[in-house]
């Protein structure tokens, strides 16, 4: 399992200098993101959950950045390659911290992350519900991964 690099680094920005991500942090992030992935791909038998990857970042940069996103980090979000995305909805509450903003455009930003998936076809699967039923659902949809995986050799 790969953590979410960004939330990670953000926190330590904002607990060391309160402030929140800056175009300058982008790329770091990035880098910290693959690193992280790269090293636990290594040691992953036969799956690997990513809880975030570059095509977020990517989203993330141009909603907060008025549509801009590093060519770099453009270029190397939409060669990466996953097997399914899972896109959270946003039919559960929203819960404050340091980091998430944006309480009332929560349907826009998921419109982002919708239409980024679609425009580059990107396989997605929506989890909805409470926790136990998104659990529930990811882990039949990881399943049949696993199943078409091992037909396939």
């Amino acid at each position: 399992m790969v953590k979410e690099f960004m939330r990670e680094y953000l926190q330590g920005v904002w607990d060391t200098e309160k402030r929140i991500c800056e175009p300058k942090d982008i790329i770091p992030i990035a880098e910290g993101q693959m690193e992280a992935e790269n090293k636990l791909s290594k040691q992953a038998d036969n799956l690997l959950i990513c809880d975030t990857d570059l095509l977020e970042l990517k989203v993330y940069s141009e909603a907060y950045y008025e549509g801009y996103c590093d060519p770099q980090l453009l270029k190397h979000a939409l060669n990466n390659h996953y097997h399914l995305y899972f896109l959270t909805y946003i039919d559960v509450p929203w819960t404050p911290d340091d980091l998430r903003d944006k309480p009332h455009d929560r349907e826009g930003m998921f419109q982002r992350f919708q239409n980024t998936l679609d425009k580059h076809q990107k396989p997605y699967f929506i989890l909805k519900g409470n926790r136990e039923e998104r659990l529930n659902n990811a882990v039949k949809k990881i399943d049949q991964l696993l199943k078409d995986k091992d037909r396939e050799f």
